[in-house]
């Protein structure tokens, strides 16, 4: 029988930044990032989003891997995110 390989995603991702936010080993950019931009610019596929992000073609599989196999928290962390932000612009600070 035939066992599908696994891919080890901690060598191409890392969450030790940004307080747990997940994001390309060694560039900080986040997972969220890439996703999104797949997402809301059509026809941006893989080598568009190389492109866009000066990535390598397994770091962009690896980035919409981990968020299939992580998207309820990565969305739940995005939108504290942006309600943290939210809260920010209508507080008093500078």
């Amino acid at each position: 029988m035939a066992t599908t390989p696994t891919i080890d995603l901690r060598r191409y991702i890392d969450k030790r930044h940004f307080g747990e936010r997940p994001h390309i080993r060694g560039r900080r950019l986040p997972v969220a990032v890439i996703v999104s931009a797949a997402r809301d610019n059509e026809g941006y596929g893989v080598p568009e989003l190389m492109y866009a992000y000066d990535l390598s073609e397994t770091e962009v599989l690896a980035a919409l891997l981990y968020y299939s196999q992580h998207q309820a928290d990565i969305d739940a962390q995005e939108a504290a995110l942006r309600e943290a932000y939210a809260d920010y612009l209508r507080s008093d600070a500078p």
